[in-house]
């Protein structure tokens, strides 16, 4: 069985995020979609299918998944790239799926959850996965089955509500089961022997990770997963459940809990229910909270979000995709910010304030609450972020990781401004 992650008409829905990546390459907690949906089904073959503006950065990032093309003559589970695979009703109909011989459909409210397609090249048009969002249209032939309990993400805040779930799933799917050896008898990894932990057992070390003195774990609330080479610095506290990707480094002093890291993550101050894409630096004192930012970002020195309103109210946030003001629903909700993005230091960031991609931020009191793409300034205003000169910092932050800038991610980038050049009219003026 072939495995196929799509994307639908309402990925747009989950900008700044996905300006410049597939949907199912966001990061839940110490796995993406992606990687949580083909643990879930075990696939024999991966085909991806991306949007035009992200399919070349997809195939740079997923060299071994046929991307926008169908094999020749397979069976098919195809999954929307919004999809959590988990546990529940939902999850059971698709995993039993396979087993059968008729092909079906799986939607929710009109939104195509799945789709069993035997021999999937024969059956459906030869261009399908060419098309820039797949929906329930292309298979409306099949019987279909509405399914009530599958979670599909509509927004960048939703990642919050799936976060700790994640992160619990997460440790035994990346760790194992519980360790009974102390940290200090983990010959792999490096604990001093001042530091503090609670329920050993719940916390998983990576190879090559370090714990430094007066460092505290505490997995008394839920799993605490340090990747290979993390260091957790001096009087460090992290209260579970957490993930922190390879080569991370939790800074002095941390305050952290509900977190989860992408790699080579710099992380420090009080961060708490939050996520951080990969490659991102947040290192110094300052608050984060109920936050997702993306992969290549910087918060300077100091740098503060708000993540409850004085009235304790829901938080509402923008939406690119309407073009308006939406309720979040939740009252707890900070900053969600695109990759590439900056700012300097002290920067205060309102509740829900979304951030475009390459952005660059400075200057006192609060920026907008919707800042678009390639934007340059702050609360007293903004101009575009040159593309050339946005193209040679990403150049060199991601040269400081070791990551080289591809073609594709300069190409990604040059659609990205063209694109969104309407929005930096509108909000900069």
């Amino acid at each position: 069985m072939h495995l196929c992650l799509f994307e639908d008409p309402h990925v747009a829905g989950l900008r700044p995020l996905v300006d410049t990546r597939a949907v199912y390459d966001l990061r839940l907690g110490g796995r993406t979609l992606l990687e949580t949906a083909c643990d879930a089904f075990g696939p024999s073959g991966l085909v991806l299918h991306a949007r035009p503006i992200v399919a070349d950065v997809t195939r740079h990032a997923h060299s071994s998944a046929a991307v926008n093309v169908l094999p020749d003559g397979g069976d098919v589970l195809f999954v929307n790239g919004r999809y959590v695979a988990g546990a529940g009703e939902a999850f059971r109909h698709l995993t039993e799926a396979p087993a059968r011989t008729e092909a079906r459909a799986f939607v929710q409210n009109g939104s195509l959850v799945a789709a069993w397609v035997p021999e999937a090249s024969a059956r459906l048009p030869e261009d399908v996965l060419a098309r820039p969002a797949l929906t329930a249209n292309v298979v409306r032939d099949l019987p279909v089955t509405d399914l009530d309990d599958a979670t599909l993400l509509r927004r960048p805040w939703d990642l919050l509500d799936t976060l700790r779930p994640a992160l619990a799933r997460d440790a035994e799917a990346l760790a194992g089961p519980p360790v009974q050896a102390s940290l200090a008898d983990r010959p792999h990894a490096t604990t001093h022997e001042s530091a503090t932990s609670l329920r050993e057992e719940q916390i998983h070390l990576g190879t090559g990770a370090t714990i430094k003195p007066g460092a505290i774990l505490n997995a008394e609330d839920g799993p605490i997963v340090l990747g290979a080479n993390v260091t957790v610095h001096e009087r460090a506290v992290l209260r579970g459940p957490c993930y922190f990707g390879p080569k991370t480094q939790v800074k002095i002093g941390a305050n952290m809990e509900g977190v989860a890291t992408g790699t080579w993550c710099k992380i420090g101050g009080e961060v708490h229910d939050a996520v951080l894409q990969g490659f991102s630096n947040k290192g110094h004192p300052g608050f984060l909270g109920h936050s997702v930012l993306g992969r290549w970002c910087n918060l300077g020195a100091d740098t503060n979000t708000s993540n409850l309103k004085n009235d304790y109210g829901t938080v509402s946030a923008y939406a690119p995709d309407e073009g308006r003001f939406v309720d979040t629903g939740r009252q707890f909700a900070g900053l969600f910010m695109g990759d590439h993005s900056k700012c300097g230091i002290n920067t205060m960031f309102n509740t829900g304030t979304i951030v475009g991609a390459n952005c660059n931020l400075f200057g006192g009191d609060f920026p907008p609450r919707y800042v678009p793409p390639f934007s340059w300034g702050g609360a007293s205003g903004f101009t575009a972020y040159r593309l050339d000169k946005a193209c040679a910092v990403a150049e060199r932050v991601m040269g400081r990781r070791d990551t080289p800038f591809t073609d594709a991610d300069r190409a990604l980038l040059t659609a990205l401004f063209e694109r969104t050049q309407d929005e930096r009219a509108e909000h900069h003026s």
